[in-house]
């Protein structure tokens, strides 16, 4: 491009200077009259003088113009340059983007085919579902049809044995008013059953035991004292001979029916602990003073109540100064003698 223009220029300069030349000779052609005029004038003067001014004028400028013209080519290659890196980034840019949309859809393909895998499959599921549910269903319903037959029979089997039921209810009531025992609870080796002494004159409590029977066709009859004060004692014999053991111990309870009966109404007042075998009653007036009583054979019709000891911050006290305020006192009048004692 630049050798192309310097032959431009040179060109252009070679015919301008003709030009010049040929521009003079004709103007100084112009003005001889004679060929004797035109040897006899003198040399004109350098021509082309103003044209040479002219021309440098114009060269200049042109040179001016070139270097503005070639300042702008460099420009303009520059922003070729550039454009063509960005162009070249472009089409980077759009072939990866072409990429990436080709993988987007591809993997859209693949999600709806597995997603409408997966529904077809959860149809194929559901389908069996409902279908095992419907044949369970039917199942219930045929086995609901039977259990409701059944509670139909067992229903009308049931009114029969609730008749039966109040029917031995009143048996029982009647029986057990006339019986002297309360059966408790029933196993199938041990039952558990209360004496009820309605023939003392005394009110005494139920006296609990329990009959185990064995193997061997013998019985374990165990008497509990709880608050009914009767020593605890167990009875073993052959199973024929279980009445005859609880009717002893039955009048022996009743024998004892007048001390027991007041130890058991003394129970509910005062702190006390009956101890049978020694029949000793041992009081507990308070955390710190503890009365011992015997009560003698045959009490209180032969025997009588007795103060053993008194016992008050570990140390005994004198009994001579100890003596309710009545001629032969019972078990009653001491406790309350003793409980309403300030010096105790």
């Amino acid at each position: 491009m630049a050798n192309y223009l310097m032959d431009c220029r040179r060109k252009q300069k070679l015919m301008c200077q003709q030009l010049c030349m040929l521009d003079d000779m004709l103007k100084c052609l112009a003005g001889i009259e004679s060929a004797e005029q035109f040897l006899n004038e003198p040399c004109p003067p350098n021509p082309g003088t103003e044209a040479r001014a002219a021309w440098k004028a114009l060269k200049a400028e042109y040179q001016q113009q070139i270097q503005e013209v070639e300042a702008l080519i460099v420009t303009l290659e520059g922003n070729m340059t550039e454009l063509h890196n960005k162009r070249q980034r472009l089409e980077s840019l759009l072939i990866a983007l072409e990429k990436k949309k080709e993988e987007c859809k591809k993997k859209e393909r693949a999600a709806a085919k597995q997603k409408r895998r997966a529904e077809t499959q959860l149809s194929l599921q559901l389908e069996d579902s409902l279908q095992t549910a419907q044949n369970a269903l039917r199942v219930c319903d045929k086995q609901l049809s039977k259990l409701k037959r059944e509670v139909e029979e067992q229903l009308a089997c049931v009114a029969d044995w609730t008749f039966y039921r109040d029917k031995l209810q009143n048996v029982l009531a009647v029986t057990q008013t006339n019986m002297q025992y309360r059966l408790l609870s029933v196993s199938p080796s041990e039952l558990c059953l209360e004496l009820l002494p309605r023939s003392a004159q005394q009110s005494l409590q139920p006296l609990r035991l329990s009959v185990t029977m064995t193997a061997n066709d013998l019985f374990r009859l165990q008497v509990f004292q709880g608050t009914a004060g009767l020593l605890e004692e167990s009875v073993e014999g052959p199973v024929r001979q279980l009445s005859a053991a609880l009717l002893e111990i039955m009048q022996r309870y009743i024998s004892q029916g007048e001390m027991l009966a007041e130890i058991q109404a003394l129970h509910s007042r005062f702190a006390i602990d009956w101890c049978p075998a020694k029949q000793l009653l041992i009081f507990l007036k308070s955390a710190t003073t503890v009365c011992h009583l015997e009560l003698g054979e045959g009490y209180p019709s032969a025997g009588s109540a007795r103060l053993l000891s008194v016992c008050k911050d570990g140390n005994l006290l004198d009994l001579d100064t100890l003596q309710p305020p009545v001629v032969n006192p019972v078990l009653t009048d001491w406790l309350e003698f003793l409980s309403s004692n300030p010096d105790l």
